[in-house]
C-alpha cells in the first residue's frame, strides 16, 4: 500500500467498504511493521454508513484502528438513515442507535475532524457528550435533528471551524464559546423570538441564513439577530414568498455590527416581481461591500404554490418590504460587481439596475443571467448571460 506515481496515497483512494474490510483482516505479521507504515499517512479517511443497515460498531473500530496505526490528517463520518419519510418514533430510535455507537466507539469519535448527522433525536446530554468526545472536530453538520420540544442547542468547542444547523427543531441555538469558528449556516429555524445567541466567536466571518417565514413571524433585524458581530461574507435565503429581513438605516450603533466589514453578499430565492430597491439598504450599511449577487425566482420545487395549502400551513401572502433611503444623494464607492440571476426585461428590474448603477459610482461589472431552471425540471437549459439591452427602448442610459 505505497504511493502512486503522483504522490497520492493509494489506500485513501479505496472505497469505504473495501477499506473497512482490509482493516478488519490485518494479519498479525503486519503489526511489527506499524512504525514503518506510519510514514505513509492518510490525508482523508471519509466514511459513510447507515445506522440501521451496516455494522456501525465494526466500522467505528476499524476507523479507530486506522487512526492508531497510521497518521491520518482528516477523518470524516457521515451517518446516514435508510428511510425517506421520518417520524418522531424513527428519530428517537435513530438517536438511540447513534448513542449506542458513540458509547462503543469513543476512540473513533475522538479522532474525527468532520461529523454529519441527519434525523436524530438526541437525549438531553447527547450533543454535549459528542462535542466533548470529538476533541479534534472541525466541522459539524446537523440536519433535521432535535432534542424534543422547546429545547436549546448549546455549542462550545475549542477546535470547531464550521457549524451547520439545517432544518433542525431547536427552540434556540447558542454559540457560547467557539474561538476558531469561521463559518456558520443556520437554516430553517422554528422560532422568531431570539432563535440564535452569538457568544464568543471572534473569527466568524461567513454566515448563511435561510428560512421559510410564516405569516405571523416578524421581520428580522440582522444587526440584532447576529448579536452585533462583523462578518465578511453573508448569504440570505428566502424559501417562501416573504422577505423576512427588515431593512435598517445606518447608524453609529450599526457601525460595529454585521454590516461594517461586509465584502460579499448573496441573496438567494428572492420572489419574482418584488421591488428590489429594499436591497439598497445593504449598500448604505456596508461601505466596504465589493460584490452583490442575487437570484430572483419562484423556486418551483421548494415553494408551496397551492393557495389552500399555503393558508393551512400559515404561509405568508406575497409580502415584500418597503424601504426609503435616509440620504437621497447617497453614493457607494466600493461595490465593483453586481450579478443577478433570473433577470427579465420587466420594468421593476430595469429600474433597479438603473438605480444601482447610479448609486455605485465605481461599479465595474454587471452580470445579468436569464431565469434559472430547477434541476428537477426536464428538458430545460441552464441559465446563461444574455445581451442587454436588446432594444433601444431598454437602454439604461
Amino acid at each position: 500500500m505505497g504511493k502512486v506515481g503522483n504522490g497520492d496515497d493509494m489506500l485513501s483512494m479505496l472505497p469505504d467498504d473495501i477499506l473497512v474490510n482490509i482493516l478488519d483482516r490485518l494479519n498479525p505479521w503486519l503489526q511489527p511493521r506499524r512504525n514503518l507504515d506510519l510514514q505513509y499517512s492518510i490525508r482523508l479517511l471519509c466514511v459513510r454508513f447507515y445506522l440501521n443497515g451496516d455494522d456501525p460498531e465494526s466500522i467505528g473500530h476499524a476507523a479507530a484502528h486506522a487512526m492508531a496505526t497510521r497518521e491520518v490528517d482528516k477523518v470524516e463520518f457521515t451517518v446516514l438513515i435508510s428511510k425517506d419519510d421520518i417520524y418522531d418514533d424513527d428519530m428517537v430510535e435513530y438517536g438511540r442507535q447513534f448513542r449506542v455507537f458513540s458509547d462503543a466507539c469513543p476512540d473513533a469519535l475522538g479522532g474525527l475532524t468532520s461529523l454529519c448527522l441527519k434525523s436524530l433525536r438526541f437525549g438531553e446530554s447527547d450533543i454535549l457528550n459528542v462535542l466533548t468526545t470529538c476533541k479534534r472536530l472541525e466541522h459539524l453538520q446537523l440536519f433535521d435533528c432535535d432534542s424534543g420540544n422547546c429545547t436549546t442547542l448549546q455549542v462550545e468547542h475549542s477546535q470547531l471551524d464550521e457549524l451547520s444547523v439545517i432544518q433542525c427543531r431547536f427552540e434556540k441555538v447558542m454559540l457560547n464559546w467557539l474561538p476558531k469558528l469561521t463559518r456558520m449556516a443556520f437554516e430553517g429555524w422554528i422560532s422568531f423570538q431570539d432563535p440564535l445567541f452569538v457568544g464568543y466567536v471572534p473569527l466568524l466571518e461567513a454566515v448563511s441564513l435561510t428560512n421559510v417565514a410564516l405569516s405571523w413571524h416578524k421581520n428580522v433585524r440582522l444587526s440584532e439577530f447576529l448579536g452585533g458581530i462583523s462578518v465578511r461574507d453573508l448569504k440570505l435565503g428566502f424559501s417562501s414568498k416573504k422577505i423576512w429581513v427588515q431593512p435598517e438605516c445606518p447608524t453609529k450603533r450599526m457601525g460595529a455590527s454585521v454590516f461594517h466589514q461586509l465584502r460579499f453578499v448573496n441573496l438567494v430565492d428572492i420572489p419574482e416581481r418584488y421591488d428590489l430597491i429594499w436591497t439598497m439598504f445593504i449598500l448604505e450599511a456596508a461601505p466596504s461591500l465589493k460584490e452583490l449577487h442575487m437570484t430572483v425566482w419562484d423556486y418551483p420545487c421548494g415553494t408551496e404554490t397551492d393557495q389552500e395549502k399555503r393558508r393551512a400551513c400559515l404561509y405568508s401572502e406575497n409580502k415584500a418590504v418597503e424601504w426609503e433611503s435616509s440620504a437621497s444623494d447617497f453614493k457607494h464607492h466600493s461595490l465593483a460587481t453586481l450579478t443577478i440571476f433570473g433577470f427579465e426585461t420587466e420594468d421593476y428590474l430595469v429600474r433597479y439596475i438603473r438605480h444601482a448603477m447610479a448609486t455605485a459610482v465605481n461599479l465595474e461589472d454587471v452580470f445579468l443571467y436569464e431565469r434559472l431552471v430547477c434541476d428537477g425540471c426536464p428538458g430545460k437549459k441552464p441559465s446563461k448571460p444574455f445581451k442587454f439591452p436588446r432594444t433601444k427602448r431598454q437602454s439604461l442610459h
